[in-house]
């Protein structure tokens, strides 16, 4: 049960590809910090590397249990129905707490309602860093 959304991921990560430029000199190897200031369109078939942070967060996942990962082009949405949220949020709670990216000004369904295709073979290998603490001895 997420803090605010009682239907909420883990943890989640948002990248506009568009705003992939990285900030070398703040990011590191677990964390990458993005510039957002220069706007850097996708052209059709072109393959761009994106660093994407999933926010921190903190479980303890017993032994045998798996952890799994969804990409996806659009925001989550919990398939068991929506929560009616809390009075002073205009949104109902669909499994992103308030966070809506569906602004039709800032986020038109021409530029952002396309297909998504991830890129990967032997040279292109996608990855995610998990920290894994040890247990206390």
């Amino acid at each position: 049960m997420g803090a605010v959304d009682p239907h909420t991921p883990v943890a989640q990560g948002w990248l506009r590809a568009s705003h992939r430029k990285l900030d070398e000199t703040l990011s590191t190897e677990y964390r990458p910090y993005h510039t957002h200031d220069e706007n850097q369109l996708l052209t059709p078939g072109e393959v761009v590397k994106l660093h994407v942070e999933i926010w921190p967060t903190c479980i303890v996942v017993p032994q045998g249990y798996r952890i799994s990962l969804s990409v996806r082009g659009k925001d989550y949405v919990y398939p068991g129905g929506v929560d009616q949220g809390l009075s002073n949020m205009k949104n109902p709670f669909t499994g992103v707490g308030p966070f809506l990216h569906n602004d039709p000004i800032d986020r038109p369904p021409g530029n952002f309602g396309g297909d998504i295709t991830l890129h990967f073979n032997k040279e292109r290998q996608p990855y995610v860093l998990v920290s894994i603490v040890p247990p206390k001895r």
